[in-house]
């Protein structure tokens, strides 16, 4: 009998299997998530037998060869020159490892698409993440078409729900509501135009989250308290949020979760569609 208690290395590996064959053919799996050459790099600062147990989990399940970093800069740097085929963020902190992005791969700025999965409700694209992302139509926009970009890679077609602060019948009782209703209509309508469904889905996201697989918060305030909401108090899985404006994979993650091994299977998986 397998064991399946939470943390055994049967009941890891069905869990990021069953999340990945949610988006991906059960055929894809093996080409995509597993292989055993792949090279991936996972950061340990915090919690390093945590990123040390995750890190062997991933080898004895065939996720790539996994190489753990204690310098962000390091492993950004590997990742860069192509001695990683990927990298996962790990217990790195954030600030570190962002601004060793933005330099190694000349960005100004970062933007993360998580993937999560409610407690009860099915998996979902969704961002921004971070509170100085998405902050504008502009940079709302450029999430939707990366995020789609990211969910057709991996054989998934994107519908898009933009998020709002209120409901239309809201419209007059706040300046601030008024402004996120009008941009809430300006990027559904505009990712319409570029092909890519969309809709507003104004301030309902219970009913986005039924109906659309990419979700696009009002802000990047809005989009991290509505992460850290659903996963920390609510229990939902967060997978990792992917970089999307490099052209590298790199998987960020929470240092407050129990195990990496799904972080590095989605990184693995990754690495296989960008090769299709």
């Amino acid at each position: 009998m397998q064991d399946r208690r939470p943390g055994s290395l049967a009941t890891i590996i069905i869990v990021a299997s069953a999340f990945i064959s949610s988006m991906l053919s059960p055929e894809a799996i093996l080409t995509k998530a597993r292989s055993h050459d792949r090279r991936i790099g996972i950061g340990a600062v915090e919690d390093v037998e945590k990123v040390e147990a995750s890190a062997s989990i991933a080898n004895a399940a065939d996720y790539g060869k996994v190489k753990i970093y204690r310098d962000p800069d390091e492993l950004i740097k590997a990742l860069k020159s192509g001695e990683l085929d990927a990298a996962v963020r790990g217990s790195l902190d954030s600030n570190a490892v962002m601004r060793a992005i933005k330099r190694e791969f000349s960005v100004d700025h970062v933007l993360r698409m998580a993937i999560l999965q409610p407690r009860v409700g099915k998996v979902f694209f969704f961002a921004p993440v971070g509170v100085d992302e998405g902050n504008s139509v502009e940079q709302k926009l450029e999430l939707v078409t990366l995020g789609a970009k990211l969910m057709r890679q991996m054989g998934v077609e994107p519908k898009v729900g933009v998020l709002s602060g209120g409901r239309k019948g809201d419209q007059g009782r706040s300046a601030v509501v008024d402004r996120s209703l009008a941009e809430g209509e300006e990027v559904a309508s505009k990712a319409n135009a570029m092909g890519v469904s969309a809709r507003h889905a104004e301030i309902l996201i219970e009913d986005a989250a039924k109906d659309c697989n990419m979700i696009i918060a009002p802000d990047g305030i809005s989009g991290n308290l509505i992460f850290r909401t659903l996963h920390f108090l609510g229990e939902g899985r967060a997978l990792g949020a992917v970089v999307l404006n490099i052209d590298k994979v790199f998987v960020d993650t929470s240092r407050a979760k129990t195990s990496y091994i799904d972080s590095i299977a989605l990184a693995s998986a990754l690495v296989g569609s960008k090769k299709i």
